[in-house]
């Protein structure tokens, strides 16, 4: 049977703002995690990041596919006009200087298509020229109404056909690697929330103990001037009030902080006052380590990027064996051609035009660079071949050890709690008792150490439980609770 991990969900937080009426009459926004965690994804600063990130990989993503694409073109000089002097070679070799006054336009409309598959490229253009010249007072057309042409590279390295690979994935890599970002976001949203949460506890609990610590000290004033208590028990409970003030002016000024932390990183107005709320009812729901290492593997970016640093590393090999040895390129043209003194007839019975072209470069001696870069790319690709390997194992590693650990996580929130009410329980039976003068107050401290001790676990044990709830949905991009991959849109670009 394969091993289950319980995870604990919260089920009580409300997905909006609970008001509640405050002693001094200013509303008080009671603030739930789920609530943080949905305003950090919708309006914090750290999401914008994201998106905007997310939008410029979009826009790679647009410009790749449309350089496979026809191109059309439009080129021209419209116009070039010139009046200078310029040196012209007599038939006697003699050079002569003779003014020129002339107006040319040219004009171009080419289409081109790239091929992947073998690196090639192909057109079909149309171009006009035509040459006006003020000083002979004439007019001169030449054109091609149509040609064709090619290139083709033979031997050499196909960057287009390298790139159909590794783009897909850069753009899957992009697409993971946003969501995953996004849950970061919700992660570090709990970060903030949970450190008010532990900050506030500390606050309520200091504001208990100064209350009960004054009550005490009243007590303690009336058995004194009935002689029923000693002055050091007396001078250590009014010390214990003292301390109460202090501990309580320290966790205000933590909790300013915490509340200017936490607003900042969520987006929420600085005036606003909150309190959040402690998650206390969960239910539970059970999650197979070995559905999360598929969900994993099928929707992180790490799969996607394990795949295109491989291809990168053959491709950069290719790369450094092609630029070592015979490179050629080979083109050609064919169309038709044609001059006239106007215009229409540039088209009337145009002649043909063929242009072939084979050039080609040859290494013949460069004192073994060639060969180093080779052996460089191919030691290169046997170390991503190393790393990738070890990186996957990691990463599936780090899974299922997560997975595992909500085992442990179960058994210590359900402890925490328990000890929680224990101690508390404990503290106000030792509270009533010294104030019946049952016990000392050294005996009260310690029930007072063991309430703060106590609480202060059981928050940071449901801490414990949220952090590695998002970190789970952060290595799977899976939301258990709901059986569903998890996915966002990017706002900023449905707009």
């Amino acid at each position: 049977m394969k091993a289950k991990t319980i995870l604990l969900i919260l089920v009580c937080c409300p997905a909006f703002y609970t008001p509640a009426v405050s002693q001094n009459g200013q509303d008080t926004l009671l603030l739930s995690l789920e609530r943080a965690v949905n305003m950090a994804i919708e309006q914090s600063s750290a999401i914008k990041y994201v998106q905007n990130r997310n939008v410029n990989f979009y826009w790679r993503w647009r410009n790749f596919r449309a350089g496979f694409r026809p191109q059309l073109t439009l080129t021209g000089d419209l116009p070039n006009f010139r009046n200078t002097n310029t040196p012209v070679v007599q038939p006697d070799g003699s050079i002569v200087f003779r003014e020129i006054s002339l107006l040319q336009n040219s004009a171009s409309l080419a289409i081109s298509q790239a091929l992947p598959l073998t690196g090639a490229s192909i057109y079909a253009a149309t171009s006009l020229f035509q040459i006006r010249d003020f000083n002979k007072e004439t007019t001169e057309y030449s054109g091609n109404p149509i040609y064709l042409g090619f290139s083709q590279p033979i031997f050499a390295y196909n960057y287009m056909k390298w790139a159909k690979k590794t783009e897909p994935l850069v753009y899957d890599e992009a697409q993971k690697q946003f969501v995953e970002s996004v849950e970061r976001v919700s992660l570090q949203a709990t970060d903030h929330f949970f450190r008010y949460l532990r900050i506030q506890t500390n606050y309520l609990l200091s504001e208990s103990n100064l209350r009960n610590s004054d009550i005490n000290l009243q007590i303690a004033e009336v058995k004194r001037e009935l002689g029923q208590i000693s002055e050091n028990d007396f001078s250590r409970i009014k010390l214990a009030v003292f301390n109460a003030k202090k501990a309580l002016n320290t966790a205000n000024m933590e909790l300013k902080n915490a509340d200017f932390e936490l607003k900042s990183y969520i987006g929420l107005e600085q005036n606003r006052s909150i309190k959040l709320e402690i998650p206390l009812d969960m239910h539970l729901f059970e999650v197979d380590p070995d559905r999360a290492l598929k969900e994993a593997l099928t929707n992180r970016k790490e799969t996607p990027q394990f795949q295109r640093r491989l291809i990168q590393a053959d491709r950069d090999l290719v790369q450094a064996k092609r630029s070592s040895s015979l490179a050629t390129t080979l083109a050609g043209s064919f169309g038709l051609t044609n001059n006239a003194p106007d215009l229409v007839g540039v088209f009337q019975e145009p002649e043909k035009q063929q242009v072939v072209r084979l050039s080609m470069s040859i290494p013949v001696l460069d004192w073994g660079r060639s060969q180093s870069r080779v052996r460089l790319a191919e030691s290169q690709r046997e170390l991503v071949l190393f790393d990738v390997d070890q990186e996957k194992q990691v990463f599936e590693r780090e899974v299922v050890v997560q997975v595992e650990q909500f085992n442990l996580l179960r058994d210590q929130i359900i402890t925490a709690e328990e000890a929680d009410k224990v101690a508390e329980n404990g503290y106000l039976i030792a509270l009533k008792k010294f104030q019946n003068g049952e016990i000392s107050i050294t005996e009260l401290n310690i029930a007072l150490a063991e309430r703060e001790s106590a609480r202060r676990d059981y928050i940071v044990s449901i801490r414990d439980y949220w952090q590695s709830y998002f970190l789970i949905r952060i290595l799977t991009l899976y939301d258990f609770e709901m059986d569903q991959k998890i996915s966002y849109s990017n706002p900023m670009l449905s707009q």
